[in-house]
């Protein structure tokens, strides 16, 4: 396993990231357990995860993969071998504010996560969405109290757009604050355009990048075909199935699934290990966040490790996606 910097921090992690949003729903203990164990052995020390997974389920499992993941290192003793992440905003209860980024919210979700998770600090602790209904100073200034009490060491934020991130980043500067050290933004073949505003900010502040869905919800795995989506998948799953389809599930995506399963085919390799290794390409990318229902399905994002794409190839891929990065694209 390879290893990088967070950014312009001195924290090293995995050059690969697990996610975790299928623990609880689309996997049990034992499995999830399974998949942390194999990730782990291959190197990847490096895990994300948010108070409102799994993915696709309700307020009667919100904090559930949190209590996986804790449960996890508590039985391997592993909290100092990992360096964890976590994120805030999802509702948390009945009561509005037990949402968003509000400093009611921010303080007591972080409490929450360390004691679903068994420990008294997080190293990443990152805002889930934008809450346009709160001034970001007053989230700095909760965030900022929580590195300084030290139940927390670095913030970051996901789903934010650059004018998001550029405003966050000049008011910690303007007062002081600590600053988003991260962002995680959805990123693969099928989606690019953040190539366009937000990678160009995060090259010239050294913030980390740490994209999520590098194969589209498994669209890039081309084991879909057009007409009623698979169950078992995010494709189907929950509150979450309709996000997948409006995403991904369109002629014109499975058209460039196809496009993109001839050129791996043609390289030798799967069209998740392409897609991942194509991710990574990309020099503003820190760590791509993998993930997987079965422990299986972690063998192909790990080979993109030994892959380097020849300038023909990447190419190829980038002339193929092209129209992704407009944002006409976007879904």
């Amino acid at each position: 396993m390879r290893h990088t910097k967070l950014g312009r921090t001195g924290l090293t992690v995995s050059r690969l990231c697990l996610g975790t949003m299928t623990f609880g729903l689309q996997c049990d203990e034992a499995t999830s357990f399974a998949i942390l164990d194999d990730a782990f052995d291959a190197g990847i020390t490096f895990l994300d995860t948010a108070d409102v997974y799994p993915l696709g389920g309700g307020l009667d499992t919100v904090g559930r993969t949190e209590e996986i993941i804790g449960a996890w290192m508590r039985n391997g003793r592993r909290r100092d071998d990992v360096v964890l992440a976590t994120k805030c905003f999802g509702p948390m209860g009945p009561n509005p504010w037990d949402a968003g980024n509000s400093r009611k919210h921010v303080m007591a979700a972080i409490d929450e996560s360390l004691r679903r998770l068994g420990t008294d600090y997080v190293d990443l602790y990152q805002l889930h969405f934008f809450d346009g209904g709160t001034p970001i100073d007053e989230t700095l200034g909760a965030l900022d109290d929580l590195v300084r009490v030290g139940k927390v060491r670095y913030v970051g934020c996901s789903n934010f757009l650059a004018y998001q991130l550029a405003r966050a980043i000049g008011r910690s500067e303007a007062r002081d604050l600590v600053r988003f050290e991260s962002v995680q933004p959805r990123y693969n073949l099928l989606f690019r355009e953040f190539e366009r505003e937000l990678f160009p900010l995060c090259a010239d502040e050294r913030i980390g990048v740490i994209p999520y869905n590098p194969i589209a919800g498994g669209m890039l795995s081309g084991k879909h075909a057009p007409g009623a989506p698979t169950d078992g998948t995010r494709f189907t799953l929950g509150n979450a199935s309709r996000t997948y389809q409006d995403r991904y599930w369109h002629d014109r995506e499975f058209a460039t699934v196809d496009a993109l399963k001839a050129l791996a085919d043609a390289a030798g390799m799967s069209l998740v290990t392409l897609a991942v290794a194509w991710v990574l390409a990309n020099p503003v990318i820190t760590s791509p966040i993998i993930g997987a229902s079965r422990p299986e399905q972690l063998v192909d994002s790990l080979a993109a490790l030994d892959v380097e794409l020849d300038a023909d190839l990447l190419a190829q891929c980038n002339d193929l996606t092209a129209e992704y990065r407009r944002g006409d694209a976007a879904r």
